[in-house]
């Protein structure tokens, strides 16, 4: 898996893990039918990630990048390894985004450091 993909995942468990391991729990529940099934439940995690205080922050503050990143994934798409600087500068600017303010409680303030919040809108966009 691609390190901004594997990213994606990582802050999408931690901002919106509920609703991951409803999605989770109901995939493994129903392996023949998980497409249908779980649609619902995959609808909530999208809507989740897009709606995140955090999320929409970091897409105010560094939207610039994040449309370079996304032009070079479109020029790119045979070899998307190529974008990686532009990945890197992405995530360092969403490492800078002042996140006082946005609606976080002291604990997930705290706990930034543990997973970036930034790569979710690698797979809201």
């Amino acid at each position: 898996m691609p390190p901004f993909r594997q990213a994606a995942m990582d802050i999408t468990a931690k901002y919106c893990h509920k609703e991951m391991e409803e999605y989770g729990s109901c995939v493994a529940s129903n392996p023949s039918t998980w497409q249908q099934t779980c649609h619902e439940l995959k609808m909530k995690v999208a809507q989740c990630t897009s709606s995140h205080p955090v999320i929409q922050k970091i897409r105010e503050d560094c939207s610039k990048e994040f449309v370079e990143f996304e032009r070079c994934l479109r020029e790119n798409q045979d070899k998307p390894a190529s974008c990686s600087p532009h990945v890197a500068r992405f995530l360092g600017c969403a490492e800078t985004v002042d996140l006082s303010g946005v609606g976080l409680d002291q604990s997930q303030i705290l706990s930034r450091n543990v997973v970036t919040p930034t790569q979710t809108l690698l797979t809201t966009q």
